[in-house]
């Protein structure tokens, strides 16, 4: 029988979840009869769970000991920490002791030694150890990341720093990005996730992933590359159809000539009237010498020849301009609330976006306050990412699982992998690319690996050694109280016919209801 309800409610899910079924979704689905105070329960539950990695039994009680307004400022204006046993792993990685120059610098001697080896053999061994260490590196960046979105206290910066990520996404497969996803994210993204889109626009500009995928590495003066020109313009700031012309992205591309990377100790030798223009920091570096150094005219406006002043004022048009208060402000709606979020809604957020100078925490509380987020409030369906995430902390809460490598495999496997969408416009966050029955029989077999045991979440990171015992507890507190009163009639029923605790979860982690 168990195994009768177990695929009945499969099927279920995908009928219920399915392109029609997400995109056609108005209201939370039907919920058992509750009082008052159970009914605000479950509201509650539903607002924590739309703005984190997924609602836990420890993240309610931090939301009820703090109230809901004193919670929200401090998701928005948080102060991040990581339990011990988390922030001790993240330690233990060798990239957390290296830096993105350090690194590149390392693998560059590596490569320019290997060109040398006459032997065939040897010189296949090497590069095989060579692209094997930048795997490694790439495998240490995702678990950091997987960490820190499972048990940071700051979830909301989390949900946001995997949204800009996406948003101004690069594929590690490209170059040596593999050694560089993991600053990318921790040194260009996290930092300001929730703070001013100018400063995170500049961020991403003057990261060597960035300069590197969208290859202003190469732009200079004497071969112009558009490429980033084009997507910044495009993907990052004011959107397509946004009326801005060819020939601002040749003005952009040749305002950003000399905008590149150096793995050079030593500063380049330069003219002395270009020696003050230089600029470096780590990998990224300015040079004047590869700079188109002509008056440029740029979106209307006028842009005189100077350096990289000119990059400093094309970014502030940029992050200025009306169409992209609009475009990010639509993605950040269609990420939260809705694939076509009302249009009033994304009015309003773009307008606290022009008023606030970007601020990205300002429009996120605009949102948050906003009715139409609250009327969306459990109909969000899950992307990858968002599921696996919710899966685990669901069922493990603040117990710190000690192998990512399971959750990276998820992730892969159901088409969201970490650093890993090829093309720049970043992952679909529309819910029909992620709904198509492939989809969803894969998530069903993921539910089954997390409900039925540990998956190897707790097998030492290393391989050494025994798997801690673990066993995941969705049948919790928080069910009792609230999740339970969300499930629609079919769901309770399928979850009574469960003949065992491991069926039980799979059913739960299966369900419509735990998709959205």
């Amino acid at each position: 029988m168990a195994g009768r309800s177990i695929a009945t409610l499969a099927l279920a899910l995908l009928v219920l979840c399915g392109p029609a079924g997400a995109a056609t979704t108005s209201g939370p689905p039907p919920a058992a009869p509750a009082g008052e105070a159970a009914a605000r329960e479950t509201h509650d539950v539903a607002f924590v769970d739309a703005l984190t990695w997924g609602v836990t039994p420890s993240a309610m009680a931090a939301f009820r000991a703090l109230g809901r307004a004193a919670w929200l400022k401090e998701q928005l204006h948080p102060v991040p920490t990581l339990p011990e046993a988390a922030q001790r792993q993240i330690d233990a990685l060798a990239i957390s002791h290296t830096s993105a120059f350090d690194r590149a610098v390392a693998f560059r001697a590596r490569e320019l030694a290997m060109q040398p080896v006459a032997d065939p053999d040897e010189k296949a061994a090497l590069q095989k150890a060579f692209q094997a260490d930048m795997s490694d590196a790439a495998r240490q960046a995702a678990a950091a990341s997987i960490l820190r979105a499972l048990y940071g206290p700051d979830q909301l910066r989390g949900r946001m720093t995997w949204f800009w990520l996406n948003h101004f996404s690069v594929h590690q497969g490209k170059g040596n990005l593999r050694l560089l996803v993991g600053d990318y994210e921790d040194a260009a993204i996290r930092p300001p996730a929730l703070g001013r889109f100018r400063d995170l626009l500049e961020a991403t500009l003057r990261h060597p992933a960035m300069l590197r995928y969208l290859d202003n590495a190469d732009n200079a003066a004497s071969r112009i590359n558009e490429n980033y020109a084009r997507e910044i313009m495009e993907l990052h700031t004011l959107g397509v159809g946004s009326g801005y012309s060819q020939a601002d992205v040749e003005a952009l591309a040749r305002i950003l000539t000399g905008v590149g990377i150096s793995t050079q100790g030593e500063a380049p030798r330069l003219k002395p009237e270009w020696q003050p223009l230089l600029v470096r920091d780590g990998l990224f570096e300015f040079n004047p010498a590869r700079h188109d150094f002509s008056d440029k005219v740029f979106l209307g406006h006028a842009i005189k020849g100077r350096g990289f002043a000119e990059v400093e004022e094309a970014l502030d048009i940029l992050s200025h301009a009306p169409a992209t208060a609009r475009h990010v402000s639509r993605r950040i709606a269609t990420y939260f609330v809705a694939d076509d979020p009302p249009e009033a809604l994304v009015a309003r957020m773009a307008a606290t976006f022009q008023a606030s100078d970007g601020d990205i925490a300002a429009v996120l509380d605009t949102m948050i306050r906003a009715p139409e987020f609250e009327g969306a409030l459990g109909t969000r369906f899950k992307d990858p990412v968002r599921y696996v995430y919710s899966a685990v902390r669901l069922a493990y809460d603040d117990k710190v699982i000690t192998n990512t490598l399971p959750v990276q495999n998820w992730l892969n496997r159901l088409g969201e992998g970490l650093y890993g969408h090829q093309t720049p416009d970043g992952y679909p966050l529309a819910s029909a690319a992620w709904t198509a029955s492939g989809q969803m029989t894969t998530r069903f077999e993921i539910a089954r690996q997390i409900g039925g045991n540990s998956a190897g979440l707790f097998k030492p990171a290393d391989g050494e050694g025994a798997e801690r015992p673990a066993f995941p507890l969705l049948q919790n507190s928080l069910y009792f109280s609230s999740l339970r009163l969300r499930l629609s009639a079919p769901t309770r029923l399928a979850l009574e016919e469960a003949t065992s605790p491991q069926d039980w979860n799979t059913l739960f982690l299966s369900s419509p209801e735990f998709m959205r």
